[in-house]
């Protein structure tokens, strides 16, 4: 076999037996890295170390995923426009904040005969989020409910930064002088 040493030098090709000496004299595990190979080549390593290692990189990995969270505003035919507001001010607060946004419109009895206006209302709330949002899924219907799904525009990452609130101006005072 071919073996690396502890400090990662190539030790040549030795024994099976030599090898396992050496690694009980340093007091680490000999570990087969490629048993494919032509010679297999083993290492001379700290097992447990070298697992604990490689489980706290996953670890790191993980926690730098971006984990994309699907918010639901479900809503009906009769929805009036003052309750609608509510929705899409919280699926406005859902998209600035980097979620994507369902939008569902449920068909009760008799309302299924008039799909055309669940999709005037889901065209209206895309209308009102196009500065935020993009329509990524747009409106399909699926039996009773019909479907849309937004997600943030790319520019929309960051929090809000307070634009469109007017700065106090200082103007002269034309009657102190």
């Amino acid at each position: 076999m071919r073996l690396i040493g502890a400090k990662g030098e190539n030790v040549g090709v030795i024994e099976t037996s030599t090898a396992m000496r050496m690694a009980r004299e340093a007091e680490l595990d000999l570990v087969e890295v490629a048993p494919n190979s032509e010679p297999p080549v083993c290492r001379i390593m700290d097992f447990g170390k070298f697992l604990y290692e490689r489980e706290k990189k996953e670890r790191e990995a993980r926690k730098a995923q971006t984990k994309i969270e699907i918010k639901e505003i479900r809503l009906r035919p009769k929805t009036n426009e003052h309750h609608r507001g509510f929705k899409t001010r919280d699926a406005r607060k859902w998209l600035l904040e980097g979620m994507k946004v369902k939008v569902t419109i449920r068909f009760r009895g008799r309302e299924i005969t008039y799909p055309e206006l669940a999709l005037e209302d889901l065209k209206e709330i895309a209308e009102e989020l196009a500065d935020i949002a993009t329509v990524e899924v747009p409106p399909s219907m699926e039996g009773r409910v019909m479907n849309m799904m937004l997600s943030p525009a790319k520019f929309s990452k960051k929090k809000p930064t307070g634009e469109g609130v007017a700065a106090p101006v200082s103007t002269p005072d034309p009657t102190r002088e």
